[in-house]
């Protein structure tokens, strides 16, 4: 049996969380999504999700094999939502899933949604209730993971990279 699990990442993690991101970039690429192909996530933003303390990875018998960003609070960029609401029981803090990858050559074995399960429970454990994921509209396989993990479509955000207005469509998901 494997052993499966998440932890914060360190700077020695560095390394493998930029070439997993970057697995992801040309995955996306290969499939026609213009999602990561401006540059964005960068290595000062990873960087600097480790030194936050908010990037995760996820060790699958020894490798990392998956990493993310969860972030605390308020996201600037969900203030705004566009083409629908957030639920009528937000609460005013909440959790972020950013920066969601999976090593392409572990895919086939549902590590996205193992890796979006842990940071449900982690949200919980940090004591938030109110989790949000979004994704670029090109992107069907997030979109479908996504969904799959109980996340409700609740309209579109605008991200802000690299100086660039993305819509991304956003999802939230209550949880007790």
């Amino acid at each position: 049996m494997a052993t499966i699990y998440m932890k914060k990442a360190t700077e020695q993690d560095l390394p493998r969380v930029l070439d997993i991101i970057d697995l992801a970039k040309k995955t996306l690429k290969k499939r026609g999504v213009d999602q990561w192909q401006n540059g964005y996530p960068d290595p000062v933003i990873l960087e600097q999700d480790i030194k936050d303390g908010i990037n995760y990875i996820m060790v699958l018998d020894g490798e990392i094999v998956g990493t993310a960003a969860l972030q605390q609070g308020i996201e600037e960029n969900y203030e705004t939502i566009n083409e629908g609401k957030w639920d009528e029981n937000s609460k005013p803090g909440y959790t972020v899933i950013h920066r969601i990858a999976v090593d392409p050559n572990y895919s086939g074995h549902n590590l996205s949604d193992t890796m979006i399960h842990h940071l449900l429970t982690l949200s919980r454990e940090l004591g938030y209730t109110d989790v949000r994921i979004d994704t670029h509209f090109e992107n069907m396989a997030m979109q479908h993971v996504i969904e799959k993990n109980g996340f409700i479509h609740r309209g579109t955000i605008t991200m802000m990279e690299d100086e660039n207005s993305v819509p991304r469509i956003a999802y939230q998901m209550l949880i007790e």
